[in-house]
Parts: C-alpha cells; sequence; structure tokens
C-alpha cells in the first residue's frame, strides 16, 4: 500500500484575525469614491466636484446580497432576520506625495492601515466637467501613483523597524528579535523591487511577524473602474485594456467595471422598476458583485443559525474553528463549547428540511478542530455553570 501523503499544512492568512473587519475605497480625488460609498450605503455623504471632499473618513455597514439568506427566510419564516453585512469606509483620496505628507497624506494613509483591505477606485470616463487633480484622466498613472505610495510608506515603516533593531544589536539580540530583523529584512528587499507585500512567498514565522505590522500592500485589493454610462452598457472603453494589462502585471488582483452615472439613476427605483431598467440596457447593476467581492476579498466568510425565531448571518474570519465561531454569538458558547451541530445549506436545501438531511445522515456532530465552511447552518451546543466554570 502506498503510504499516505501529508496534507500540506495551510498558511496563515495575512491580516487580522477576527471578524469584524472593515474595507475601504481607496483612489485618486474626484474619481467617483463618495458617490460609490454613497451608492452602498444610501448615506447622504457629500460628494461634490473638488479635490479633499472627504477629509475624515465615513463608515457604513451594507448588507451583503445573498439568494442562501433569502431562501432560509422563505424556509423558516422567522420572527426576525439578520444578513451579513460588509463595512466600508470612504477614504479621502491621495495625491502624488502621499508617502511623504502631501495633500494630508500621513493621515489619509493611516486611515487606510486601520482597514483590513481595499476598493481601489479609478477613473474611466473623460469629463470636462469633471476636474482631476493632476489635470489629465490616465487612469494608469493614477493607478501607478497609488501603488507607489502605499509601497514607499511600507518602506519607510520597514526601515523603522530594521534601523530600531540594529540599535539594540550591539547589546545582542534574543531569538524573536533575530528572526523579526530577518523577516523584516526580507519585507524591504521586497518593497525595494517595487513589489506588494500580499504577493510574497512568505513563511508562516514571516506571516505571524507581518501581521504585526498591518502593512498597506499586504492588503488585498479589489479595483473598480469607473466608467461612463454609455461605456458601461456597451461593454468597451479605451482604458480598460491598459488597466487590465497593469493588474495583471501587479499581482492580477480582481478588476470590476461600474458607472457611478448609471448606478445612480437605478439606486432610487421600484425593485420591479430597476429590474426593467437593468434588462431594457442590457447591463446589470455592478453593486452586488462589488459588496461580495469585497466581503471574500477581505477573507470573510458567514455560517447561519436558522428557526422559527431567526434567520442570522454570523460572520467570521475564514478559518476559524467551531469554538470560536460559537463565540461570535456569545462569549459563554465558546466557553463551554461541547459541539456543533452542522448541516450544509446544500443539504438542506436540496433535501428540504432539517428531519429530512437528518434522515439522510447528513446532519453531522462536530467537535472543536472543526473549521466552519461558508454556508454552515449551525446549532451549537454549550454547557457553562453559573459560576463560569464548565
Amino acid at each position: 500500500m502506498a503510504p499516505k501523503k501529508d496534507k500540506p499544512e495551510e498558511k496563515p492568512l495575512l491580516g487580522r484575525f477576527k471578524s469584524n473587519l472593515k474595507i475601504g475605497i481607496v483612489g485618486m480625488p474626484n474619481v467617483g469614491k463618495s458617490t460609490l460609498f454613497n451608492l452602498l450605503s444610501r448615506m447622504g455623504i457629500p460628494a461634490e466636484n473638488f479635490p479633499f471632499c472627504t477629509i475624515e473618513p465615513n463608515a457604513a455597514r451594507v448588507n451583503v446580497p445573498d439568494d442562501r439568506y433569502r431562501w432560509l427566510i422563505d424556509l423558516y419564516k422567522p420572527k426576525s432576520g439578520v444578513p451579513a453585512f460588509l463595512e466600508v469606509v470612504d477614504i479621502a483620496g491621495l495625491v502624488r506625495g502621499a508617502a511623504t505628507g502631501e495633500g494630508l497624506g500621513n493621515a489619509f494613509l493611516s486611515h487606510i492601515a486601520a482597514v483590513d483591505g481595499i476598493l481601489h477606485v479609478c477613473r474611466g470616463f473623460d469629463d470636462p466637467d469633471v476636474i482631476h487633480v493632476e489635470d489629465r484622466v490616465d487612469p494608469v498613472a493614477d493607478l501607478e501613483i497609488i501603488h507607489n505610495e502605499l509601497r514607499l510608506k511600507d518602506l519607510e515603516r520597514m526601515n523603522n523597524v530594521v534601523e530600531a533593531i540594529n540599535k539594540v544589536k550591539s547589546r545582542g539580540l534574543k531569538k524573536d528579535q533575530i528572526e523579526e530583523l530577518e523577516c523584516a529584512e526580507r519585507i524591504k528587499a521586497w518593497l525595494e523591487d517595487n513589489k506588494d507585500v500580499r504577493f510574497g512567498e512568505w513563511s508562516a514565522k514571516d506571516i505571524d511577524i507581518l501581521n504585526q505590522y498591518q502593512l498597506l500592500t499586504a492588503k488585498p485589493v479589489v479595483y473598480l473602474v469607473n466608467l461612463s454610462k454609455t461605456d458601461y452598457i456597451r461593454k468597451k472603453n479605451k482604458f480598460l485594456p491598459k488597466i487590465f494589462e497593469w493588474v495583471s502585471a501587479h499581482g492580477g488582483d480582481p478588476i470590476i467595471p461600474f458607472s457611478g452615472a448609471y448606478e445612480n439613476e437605478l439606486v432610487d427605483m421600484p425593485a420591479d422598476e430597476k429590474a426593467n431598467a437593468e434588462k431594457e440596457a442590457g447591463a446589470p447593476s455592478a453593486l452586488d458583485k462589488i459588496i461580495t467581492t469585497g466581503f471574500k476579498a477581505i477573507h470573510l466568510i458567514y455560517f447561519f443559525t436558522a428557526g422559527e425565531d431567526e434567520v442570522k448571518c454570523w460572520q467570521i474570519r475564514k478559518g476559524i474553528k467551531a469554538p470560536q465561531a460559537a463565540g461570535t454569538i456569545h462569549g459563554d458558547f465558546e466557553r463551554g463549547f461541547i459541539c456543533a451541530e452542522v448541516m450544509t445549506y446544500a443539504d438542506l436545501k436540496e433535501l428540504g428540511t432539517e428531519s429530512a438531511v437528518k434522515a439522510a445522515g447528513k446532519y453531522r456532530q462536530q467537535g472543536k478542530d472543526y473549521v466552519v465552511q461558508d454556508g454552515d447552518v449551525i446549532y451549537f451546543k454549550f454547557n457553562v455553570t453559573a459560576s463560569g466554570k464548565k
């Protein structure tokens, strides 16, 4: 019998290991960031035609569209339902020289440091009435500027880390300091080679160290190209091939074209009227795709709790085990965790009822090492005494 192959060890993900993650809308001034934020959030945040309209970041929770959630609502007909949400932050426009403080750059870069992923908006439309901070429309040049500013800020951070450790080197370094110095020097060399941290081949130990820094180029990115209504509907734009080429050469992150002008026409329409308008134009709204892609980009998934009282999505970071997932509901659930009773959404939909899932042997009890999967429907069993001890 051939020997069993060891399952490759999964590396930890870059980023914060928590459930309340945020994604920031980033880009040059006047490319449509606040317009997009208003569309996503339905909040009346000013989106005016002048640079730095947004100074302090605005934040909103945006419901994540999901047919699974809607199906569970129809199945259980609960008294209440709670969908998953994406927390979106509108961050002021960055300009050339932001890494050295231009255009309030240090403050704005710190706002990016506080989020867990980036929706990078670039402008793909000509309009003489909408000014551009660099007096031209060149989305690839804009992409290069933002990329360079984020990389330079990360490089400054790593230079400071290396310098601080080297200052105490003469007194002797502990093992963890040696490991951090070696890792910091590798990261520094990577950045000096004009590469983003998220595309590096880092060891598990490197990632543990990297997650302490929360570097800007370590954050996942989704590129959003704001087109005119005409170009979006006809699915053709003179800038898109060059944008695709640039993104492909810089790691190949997702690209989503959208049109702020078109979305503004759709946003207040009743559902039926909106559906008819999309069908007539031959172009669906891109907002749902932007939300779901952004949610996945920052390594969020969710499981369901479902019953007659409530159907609720509980969002967690990908890779979380059952006790920690239980803890998102209540700390006692994690502390007194016994097991998780799990069925997949796919099995429940195929078989129609919980009792049918159980009869088919697909209703499983999982222990503390179970890694929760996206779309699991879970009932947790736990036991905590009045004194707080199991």
